[in-house]
């Protein structure tokens, strides 16, 4: 059996990756190895529990306040020793995080081959997000086999020189993970959530963390937020709010108080799935959430001034309305009033998934590493239908 030692460090990465570490288990050539950073905490570990992974090193970085230098320093020494000592085939890391990064910069100096799921998201803009487009764009140049979600990615890598033949296009293994947790119909673990559940009021799903967002942005996304709940009374506006106490301290006072604005801790995955089923309208500044909602057949509205996912835009489920806090106000007053624009973004094809991406992955890597045949590719509904 090959190693293939699978690093990640937040709870985006691992909700990503749990379905992959899963099909990697039922591989009979290769073995997983499981390291995480612990860029974040308490999150990750929930992850971990629902989806029965469990590490086996865990480099614990995490740190109050921790600056992006701090974690990419603490990242890169700690899975170097763990590449050291386990002595894999191959690294697999997901999407764009600096432990990402941090991941594949280790196993270039270590020469050992990086396979990068979740490969040619790009929004064009080098500041925005920030720093995942530049971790990104990094990443792909260090490794050696690409797990590119959708044709839009695939297309954005060889752009950059890189080649096809090392491109696979799987889907993205959001869709996988996702569908498995709402299959289970597991009950709310937070109370605030039951309570939000068990009422007759419809619901709006509120989520803003980005860095680029920090100050003035996320200021006029928090009164945008707060327009809307005095706009339409009848409605629950629930707010899983984000650890960093940056986010909290520019968030939370414009909301606090507000009769139908629930906030609560960040939600557990299973929470924060069955949160999204119940939900009328996201509004977010996630990049996992502009692909997970719409396969809820739920519109996204997107506080963000770039996405690196263009495929949900053009296909419908997600409109980019950037931190204005007027256009935020307009776009989903539009969404709770107009039924047929309701409906003409709810029932747009999601372009991201099937539900069998993990499995591609997983031959993909065995391909790579010489013990099987490519996978099919993953085409997406919305392409389909036009070849």
């Amino acid at each position: 059996m090959q190693k293939v030692l699978v690093v990640y460090g937040t709870r985006p990465e691992a909700i990503k990756m749990a379905p992959v570490v899963s099909e990697l288990q039922r591989s009979t050539v290769v073995e997983p190895v499981v390291a995480v950073t612990g860029q974040h905490r308490a999150m990750l570990d929930q992850v971990n529990s629902l989806f029965g992974i469990e590490p086996r090193h865990d480099l614990d970085i995490l740190t109050q306040r921790q600056r992006l230098e701090d974690i990419t320093s603490r990242a890169l020494d700690g899975v170097s020793q763990v590449i050291a000592a386990e002595k894999p085939a191959a690294v697999l890391v997901q999407g764009d995080t600096t432990t990402c990064f941090a991941a594949a910069l280790a196993a270039f100096y270590g020469r050992v081959p990086l396979v990068h799921l979740e490969a040619g998201l790009r929004t064009g803009d080098p500041s925005n997000p920030f720093p995942e487009e530049i971790n990104r764009r990094l990443t792909s140049h260090l490794a050696s086999l690409h797990l590119a979600p959708t044709p839009t990615s695939c297309a954005n890598l060889v752009a950059e020189g890189i080649a096809r033949e090392s491109i696979v296009i799987t889907g993205n293994t959001v869709i996988d993970a996702l569908h498995q947790v709402i299959s289970q119909d597991l009950p709310p673990t937070d109370d605030n959530l039951a309570r939000v559940l068990g009422a007759s009021q419809p619901l709006v799903l509120v989520t803003a963390h980005r860095r680029e967002s920090w100050g003035e942005p996320m200021a006029n996304s928090a009164r945008a937020i707060a327009t809307l709940a005095a706009r339409f009374p009848h409605l629950t506006f629930l707010l899983p709010a984000h650890l960093n106490p940056a986010v909290r301290e520019i968030l939370l006072p414009p909301l606090i108080g507000l009769r139908n604005v629930v906030i609560t801790e960040p939600l557990c995955y299973s929470d924060f799935a069955r949160a999204m089923d119940r939900s009328l309208v996201v509004l977010t500044d996630s990049g996992g959430v502009q692909e997970e909602a719409p396969s809820l057949g739920k519109p996204v509205i997107v506080m963000r001034e770039t996405t690196e996912r263009p495929e949900a835009v053009a296909a419908g489920t997600v409109e980019l309305v950037g931190t204005d806090e007027h256009r935020i106000v307009r776009a989903v007053s539009r969404l709770l009033t107009d039924h047929d624009a309701y409906d003409e973004m709810a029932r747009a094809v999601n372009p991201y998934g099937d539900g069998r991406a993990a499995a591609r992955s997983v031959v993909a890597i065995e391909s790579f590493l010489g013990t099987g045949s490519g996978p099919e590719e993953f085409v997406p509904a919305s392409v389909a239908h036009t070849v």
